[in-house]
């Protein structure tokens, strides 16, 4: 017997749950899916939101060759035979075979490259679907041909309208007497993830003995046995969490980071990853304006590596709020990129005579370190001289941010160096 989850998979769009954006009434999907008119594009979204199904209902309601591909069993041998079939099969007033491949994100550079040239010639119209931010995973030359297409996950109410569709139309289900008594729990653990949740469903009623069924928020927590919490520590929420995390940090609010931090750990992230973020937004964050942050936030780490979890997570949490509720600089993260562009616009620029280290008889007769000040040698241990090379000389990089801590540095380098820091 068929799962549920597909015996249950719409055929038509006024049958599909959810994506109004894209497939309600004068959407843009839906019109062109109604015209015929396919032009390539991509379907991102999490898993259980109708990526595939909508699809199978575009192969469903065009006159057209349909060929599907999966990205994790296909390679460029397969490909290339799907696109030979597709030269082979169409006819010269047709529109163009429909090349469906699902998590595409899987394919590699050389399997995308295989496409590129069929999809720019019109041999096929390409429809891929993608839990990935297809940014990062589909290559350039591809993506800029393919119209984009953000399937969201869903929401209460279509969780809803699908759990009473489900027993009121399956004729498997049809046949015993279920009762939601509660839903909470079975929309939590689906976590917007329509297969999901008719997955949980069908194993509520087919672990149930007696024609009558009564779901229960104790009864789903006692059959499922997992953590509702727990997310794909690969996929798109593993990096929305953790940007929100740092965000919050950056943004000075300890009881959003808090929040964000209990959601990874509630998740099962590996806690020495929550550790290494921690160090980095402690130096790009919080930098000069309170340097004790990246001493703590390193302790933090060291502390999860030797005393493991979960006591460890008082330690994150301490760095956590110390961090958010921290003044913030970015001068040292600036003035590093600042340079780093620098020596990529300018080059190898040379090292003046007088900062050249001179080990030879030779390098010293060629004027090597011949002027160089030995700053402890001078009043307050400062001599001014030129450290920059002579075409940059004049160039700053690192600007204070005023700080309180940070003003200390900026009013001594204002003393020691004068006009230049007034730039």
């Amino acid at each position: 017997m068929l799962p549920l989850a597909e015996r249950l998979r719409p055929r038509t769009l006024d049958d599909y749950i959810g994506q109004k954006h894209l497939v309600g009434e004068g959407a843009v999907l839906r019109r062109m899916i109604e015209s015929g008119n396919i032009s390539s594009f991509i379907l991102w979204g999490p898993p259980g939101v109708g990526k595939t199904t909508l699809a199978q209902i575009i192969a469903n309601k065009l006159d057209t060759p349909f060929y599907t591909l999966s990205a994790v069993t296909s390679g460029v041998k397969e490909v290339r035979e799907v696109i030979d079939k597709a030269k082979n099969n169409r006819f010269f007033s047709t529109a163009s075979p429909i090349l469906f491949i699902d998590e595409i994100h899987r394919f590699s550079k050389s399997q995308q490259d295989s496409l590129l040239g069929a999809v720019e010639r019109g041999i096929v119209t390409l429809i891929g679907a993608t839990t990935e931010n297809p940014s990062f995973e589909v290559i350039r030359p591809l993506l800029s041909r393919c119209q984009v297409y953000v399937l969201e996950s869903l929401g209460k109410d279509d969780l809803l309208e699908l759990l009473h569709r489900a027993i009121a139309t399956d004729e498997e289900l049809k046949q015993r007497n279920i009762k939601l008594a509660e839903t909470d729990a079975m929309l939590r653990y689906s976590g917007g993830d329509a297969r999901k949740l008719l997955n949980i469903l069908q194993l509520l009623v087919e672990s149930e003995s007696s024609e009558e069924v009564t779901i229960t928020d104790e009864l789903v927590a006692r059959r499922l046995q997992q953590n509702p919490l727990a997310y794909d520590k690969d996929g798109e929420m593993h990096y929305d969490i953790i940007s929100a995390f740092i965000k919050s940090i950056r943004g000075s609010d300890p009881d959003a980071a808090l929040y964000w931090m209990a959601r990874m750990i509630e998740g099962g992230e590996d806690p020495q990853f929550i550790a290494r973020r921690l160090v980095i937004s402690a130096s790009e964050d919080i930098g000069l304006a309170n340097p004790n942050a990246l001493l703590l936030a390193n302790a933090a780490f060291d502390t999860v590596m030797k005393i493991g979890w979960p006591e460890a997570r008082i330690a994150l949490a301490e760095a956590c709020v110390y961090l958010a509720s921290s003044p913030k600089s970015n001068s040292a993260y600036c003035g590093i990129n600042d340079a780093l562009s620098l020596v990529n616009e300018t080059g190898n620029q040379p090292v003046p005579l007088h900062l050249r280290n001179a080990p030879t008889k030779l390098m010293s007769e060629l004027g090597y370190s011949d002027g160089y000040k030995y700053p402890h040698d001078y009043p307050g241990n400062f001599a001014p001289q030129q450290y920059m090379p002579d075409a940059l000389k004049d160039k700053r990089l690192w600007h204070a941010q005023h700080t309180p801590s940070e003003e200390k540095l900026y009013q001594q380098m204002l003393k020691l160096w004068g006009e230049r820091y007034k730039k």
